[in-house]
């Protein structure tokens, strides 16, 4: 049980970083104030550009990733729940993932406010769940490619993602906690599926709108 306090507590802390914001921030720009008003990395770009955006995307990635998998890194080179076994291993993982989307989206360093953790949750299943998160990635880019938009493909690869978990046969724990993260991601999406509806939602490639004040 310890152990996994310390995984949740770490994940926490580790997607609760916000990239998003301290990127605009060190532009001069409050993330908060400008475009959808969301952290993540695609309203970053629009309003800042595709470098900024992507700076961002890849930090949002890492973090996940490192919540994730630094339980399976302590294992394999002997440190903190190497004496673990495998399943207990997958469990700091699984609670490293889940508190990492909770820290993304409710950060305590930003009043609890934060982005929608489809990035971080990708990262985090890249390392638990890498053929799930491959399949997940074609639909994203596939529907990317032939909408143009991000929230659409976004939400169209979370559940692909739980499809993965039930085709591919994984464990429980892994299945459950991928279904959770999915719904998890429609609700932080429930503005962009009312916008997808009614023929508003922002495409990519759209100009980015200048930040206020500039």
């Amino acid at each position: 049980m310890l152990s996994l306090l310390i995984a949740a507590a770490a994940g926490y802390v580790l997607g609760a970083l916000p990239f998003g914001y301290l990127v605009a921030r060190a532009r001069g720009v409050n993330i908060f104030e400008v475009g959808s008003k969301n952290p993540g990395a695609t309203n970053v770009r629009r309003v800042l550009g595709h470098g900024a955006g992507n700076v961002v995307l890849l930090l949002d990635v890492a973090k996940g990733a490192l919540a994730a998998g630094w339980p399976l890194l302590a294992a394999k080179l002997g440190g903190p729940g190497c004496d673990c076994g495998a399943d207990q291993v997958q469990a700091m993982g699984i609670a490293g993932l889940i508190a990492s989307i909770l820290g993304h989206s409710f950060s305590c360093f930003t009043g609890f406010r934060g982005g929608k953790s489809v990035a971080t949750a990708a990262g985090a299943f890249a390392l638990l769940f890498p053929a799930g998160m491959g399949v997940a990635l074609v639909v994203f880019l596939a529907t990317l490619g032939l909408s143009r938009y991000v929230s659409l493909s976004s939400m169209l690869g979370a559940v692909s993602l739980v499809v993965a978990t039930l085709v591919l046969r994984q464990s429980i724990p892994v299945i459950v906690v991928g279904a959770a993260a999915a719904a998890f991601v429609l609700f932080r999406h429930r503005s962009n599926i009312s916008r997808l509806l009614a023929g508003t939602e922002t495409k990519v490639g759209r100009k980015p709108a200048p930040p206020a004040g500039t």
